[in-house]
């Protein structure tokens, strides 16, 4: 079952088509990556998941009905620029959102209280924004996005600003949210971030969808026969009828599998060598270099 359906969905700005006829669905249940390049059109679509701004043509559906302004009370959304009022104090800005979310005042008191004292930030409540750094406006405005418990999140580079310690306490909230059934889509340009957080990707670039998929199957998909081996017993692998090899140093090796030949056969022609196999594994493309790939590719056509 999916959370979200986006089907066929275009929007023009004068002769700029910022989203072109694109389809996807994301997983009831998963964090699911919204990737591609700066002016890809990642954000112009948010910002018609979100009703912000309307679809030329397609449609979104929501839970298995068509999005509309009583259904997007269920979606929590957190822009990459941040919109916080910058003369309001934290704990009034706090109060103002959620009560705008449908939170009478005593339930949005206690939420907020809630998160803050989880974030460590209790003494902000008097503080105005303009006062706190990139890293804790960043948090404050996490939690207005949750803080209504919603189905669906929406994080457009939540970590930006955020040191590593805090990276890590959003990440851990996200990873907890979701395992307690909160679908969330995760847009990023920073491969690694995906990697290590999403299971499903979709990628789009000019405004076109380029590519979508599991994590796995997509870097399967894209392998490129290319293993990886730790060894001793010689002082360096050299080609053979079996394989390439790519690099060679200080008796780690990448090599190239030939076209229809098994890695058994490798692995015996190595160990006749007089190769003491110590790691033999596969290698599988990272996401950066498959995003580069296909940006790159696209660009040239």
């Amino acid at each position: 079952m999916n959370v979200l359906s986006i089907q066929g969905v275009t929007k023009q700005y004068d002769n700029y088509k910022a989203v072109n006829n694109v389809s996807f669905d994301v997983p009831k249940g998963s964090i699911f990556g919204l990737l591609g390049p700066n002016g890809a059109g990642k954000t112009s679509l948010i910002r018609i998941i979100t009703r912000i701004t309307g679809a030329d043509s397609g449609s979104i559906i929501l839970d298995g009905v068509p999005l509309a302004n009583t259904k997007i009370r269920e979606v929590g959304y957190m822009p990459e620029e941040r919109g916080l009022y910058k003369k309001m104090k934290v704990g009034e800005q706090l109060m103002y959102l959620a009560q705008l979310r449908e939170l009478d005042r005593k339930e949005a008191k206690n939420v907020i209280d809630h998160w803050m004292e989880k974030f460590d930030i209790a003494s902000w409540w008097n503080k105005k924004i303009e006062e706190l750094s990139k890293g804790m406006q960043q948090k404050i405005q996490f939690i207005a996005t949750v803080m209504h418990n919603p189905s669906l999140i929406i994080l457009d580079e939540p970590f930006t600003g955020l040191d590593p310690l805090n990276t890590n306490l959003i990440k851990d909230e996200i990873f907890r949210m979701n395992k307690a059934g909160t679908s969330i889509i995760f847009s990023t340009h920073r491969m690694e971030q995906v990697e290590e957080i999403c299971k499903d990707i979709v990628l789009i670039n000019a405004g076109q969808k380029i590519l979508e998929g599991k994590v796995s199957e997509v870097k399967n998909q894209f392998k490129k026969n290319q293993f990886y081996i730790e060894y001793e017993g010689l002082n360096g692998i050299v080609s053979g009828a079996s394989y390439d090899v790519i690099s060679d140093n200080d008796h780690k090796a990448l090599v190239k599998i030939k076209n229809e030949v098994s890695t058994n056969q490798v692995i015996s022609d190595l160990i006749n060598q007089g190769c003491q196999i110590l790691k033999f594994e596969e290698r599988l493309p990272s996401l950066n270099d498959i995003f580069i790939s296909l940006i790159e590719n696209k660009n040239d056509e």
